[in-house]
Formats: C-alpha cells, sequence, structure tokens
C-alpha cells in the first residue's frame, strides 16, 4: 500500500520505489516525497553518494517531520540510524506518520502490527521478549467502530427524518439520566439551561458532578451560562 502510494505521489518526478527498505534509506525518495506533500524546501544535496552524506540528508530530513508533526524526539518510531540501516520497522512507523499528516483521508488499513523479538545477552545467556508493534492504527473492533457513527447516518436522514432523529436522541439521553429519576420530553427546551447536559456528561462519563459548581435549577440566564 505505501509503496504504491509513494509511486503514485512521485509518478511525474519518475521515481519508482520498489523495496522500502532499500529505496529510502539514503534519504533520496523521503526527500522528494516532503516536498512533494508539503512543499518543504529542504537545504540538502538531492543525491547523496557517501555513508556521511546521507547521515546528514537523513538528519535534515528527520529534523523537519518531527517539526511538521510536532513530535518530541522521545515520541519518534524511528531514528537517522534506523532508517540509514534499512530497519523496515522504523521505515513502516516513518512513512504511516507521514502519509497520516500530509494525506488524511489515506485510506490505510488498520490494526496491521507485527511481532517483535527483543534478545538481549546475559550472563546466563540469550533472554528474548516477545511483543506486539502497531503499524496503524488500532482498532479494537471495526465493526463496533461503524456502529459508533449511527448518529451520523441519522443526521443523514434529516431534514426529511427529523423526527425520528429527535426520537433517537430522546431514547439515548432518557437512557442515562433515567437512573437519576430524570425523564427528557423535548430536547430543546430541557437542554436550553446546561443542567441536563451536565449530568449526561457525568453519566456517560462515570464521575460525580459537584452541584455546588453549578445552578441545578437556575433562575437567570447568568446562571445558565
Amino acid at each position: 500500500f505505501l509503496t504504491d502510494w509513494i509511486n503514485r505521489t512521485l509518478k511525474e518526478e519518475h521515481i519508482v520505489v520498489k523495496s522500502l527498505e532499500e529505496d529510502l534509506f539514503d534519504g533520496l525518495v523521503l526527500h522528494h516525497l516532503l516536498e512533494n506533500l508539503g512543499s518543504l524546501k529542504l537545504d540538502v544535496d538531492k543525491i547523496a553518494l557517501t555513508e556521511k552524506k546521507q547521515r546528514q540528508k537523513l538528519s535534515v530530513i528527520m529534523e523537519a517531520v518531527a517539526k511538521c508533526l510536532q513530535l518530541e524526539e522521545n515520541q519518534l518510531k524511528w531514528s537517522v540510524e534506523s532508517i540509514l540501516t534499512k530497519d523496515l520497522l522504523s521505515t513502516l512507523h516513518l512513512l504511516v506518520a507521514i502519509a497520516k499528516h500530509f494525506e488524511p483521508n489515506l485510506a490505510l488499513p488498520p490494526n496491521v502490527q507485527v511481532e517483535t523479538i527483543t534478545i538481549e545477552t546475559t550472563s546466563r545467556g540469550l533472554k528474548t521478549e516477545n511483543a506486539v508493534e502497531y503499524i496503524t492504527e488500532k482498532k479494537e473492533n471495526i465493526e463496533a467502530q461503524s456502529k459508533d457513527d449511527a448518529f451520523d447516518e441519522l443526521f443523514n436522514c434529516a431534514p426529511d427524518k427529523l423526527d425520528a432523529v429527535k426520537k433517537a436522541f430522546l431514547q439515548f439521553v432518557n437512557q442515562h439520566v433515567g437512573k437519576l429519576g430524570l425523564n427528557v420530553k423535548d430536547i430543546t427546551s430541557q437542554f436550553s439551561d446546561g443542567v441536563i447536559l451536565l449530568l449526561l456528561i457525568g453519566q456517560l462519563e462515570g464521575y460525580f458532578l459537584n452541584l455546588r459548581n453549578f445552578f441545578l435549577t437556575p433562575a437567570s440566564t447568568t446562571e445558565m451560562v
């Protein structure tokens, strides 16, 4: 997916990527990608032939990426050395971060994961540790995720089915505030003072709202605000 995306993006520049490990480590493709996607003008040579030049070029590129993505050094899942040594995991993390930032609507497949094995030499021999690392966004349940958008579907039905939308919201609200002995019949009027809204938020988020912090029965606009 990422290889095809890079090749589509850089098609006019006649750059063709066949291997993410072999074609990105020297910074040439990353340089063109950032210039194309973010119109970034990097103060580096287009082609770096020596390892020293490649390392310098990658340093400039990594700094520009971190600045664009507003990431601190401890948040980066890649480094100059890991990209230079053709570490595929780091390269994937870097490309996914660039893609999500510059093309947020790109349909990256979710739940892409790899199993990593860390091997450490100890006085007793080799110690191995297995872990699962996510490359793309982790979604616990994609089906549940689509159900979360049910209200969006209701809004798409409006205005011809506005009553159905109101009824759905009333059922949702009363399902939660009903536990407090409250009953909402009219969304417009009963939500205008903010009291039901505050109590609903408290029920949904599972915490107690201190009644001293707001007026339970506001008598003026000021108290509602």
